[in-house]
């Protein structure tokens, strides 16, 4: 299943050329809605697999890593889709809300292929997810977590900044630093510009 609510409004109200999803394990009211108002404004709704690869121009692509054709989890979370972006020789690694039982799948399939420059921290920084050895495989320079100020959760974890501190990475989040912007330079130098509403 996925988590559509905040899409529609993307969808409704913005201009989509294309959207990437994955298989679902189940069909909700909002997902129809969803690939409705999709469908209505010709958006190209593009399903993926494991070992997808789309191209975006003759220097960049993205590689679908997770889930295969079959969903080997019930629940949402661990059905997130799982891509890594390249640029040159840079790469960075979107995860989703995945959690430590799909970090094992991917990382018996992949591992060394996960290394990656920047990394997206799975499941807002929860210590159900980024597990040491996922870390240490896909050894980013650079963490971004995406998680509300003050939020009920406790999110990020205490055990998950510990264990980024502990691969000596640069982390970036929104509860601190606000709107985070990315810009990498031929070089596959990181620039990180930081936007923080008062």
């Amino acid at each position: 299943m996925i988590i559509v609510n905040g899409l529609i409004e993307v969808v409704k109200n913005l201009k989509v050329d294309n959207i990437l999803i994955s298989k679902q394990s189940e069909v909700t009211n909002e997902y129809t809605e969803f690939i409705n108002i999709a469908k209505k404004k010709k958006t190209n709704i593009i399903i993926v697999k494991s070992g997808d690869r789309i191209e975006i121009d003759d220097e960049t692509y993205i590689e679908i890593i997770y889930p295969g054709d079959k969903l080997c989890f019930d629940d949402i979370n661990n059905n997130s889709i799982v891509a890594k972006i390249v640029y040159k020789n840079f790469k960075m690694l979107f995860t989703g809300d995945i959690e430590k039982e799909a970090e094992n799948l991917i990382l018996d399939k992949y591992c060394q292929e996960l290394k990656a420059n920047l990394i997206k921290i799975p499941h807002h920084g929860s210590n159900t997810s980024s597990s040491e050895e996922f870390l240490k495989i896909v050894s980013p320079e650079v963490a971004l977590i995406g998680v509300g100020e003050e939020n009920n959760f406790g999110h990020p974890s205490s055990e998950v900044l510990l264990r980024l501190n502990k691969i000596k990475c640069k982390i970036y989040r929104t509860d601190l630093n606000g709107e985070i912007t990315l810009k990498i330079n031929k070089k596959g130098r990181i620039l990180v510009n930081k936007i923080i509403n008062n």
